[in-house]
């Protein structure tokens, strides 16, 4: 992964696989601080998918983690989506609009992560 500056030569480091490792690393160069919390969903969705015996824990942990990265990878979009969160979450305003840009934000980076 080569790092670029986000704006027209691109994000700032290419989609990663849609692995545990793969996503992690990826965090760990756009986001080191979210590395704990990675970590413990990771740990929580690999121990529900053992008990379960079901795969879905993990896939909701790749979904979850996908996005993440395809947002922060453009330094821009997360710091829009975190003013239209900060928006929603001050409750001055009819925040409509904010959360139709938000669920834009979220769709725009499942199609850019394949999901």
């Amino acid at each position: 992964m080569s790092a670029q500056p986000d704006g027209p030569y691109g994000p700032l480091i290419p989609m990663p696989e849609l692995t545990p490792e793969a996503l992690r690393t990826a965090v760990a160069r756009i986001a080191p601080s979210r590395i704990p919390a990675l970590t413990q969903h990771l740990f929580e969705a690999t121990t529900h998918a053992q008990q379960s015996q079901n795969l879905a824990p993990l896939r909701a942990f790749v979904h979850s983690w996908a996005v993440f990265v395809a947002i922060e990878r453009h330094p821009q979009r997360a710091a829009r989506l975190r003013e239209l969160e900060r928006l929603v979450d001050e409750g001055t305003q009819d925040p409509a609009e904010a959360i139709d840009e938000i669920r834009r934000i979220h769709e725009a980076a499942e199609a850019e992560a394949g999901l």
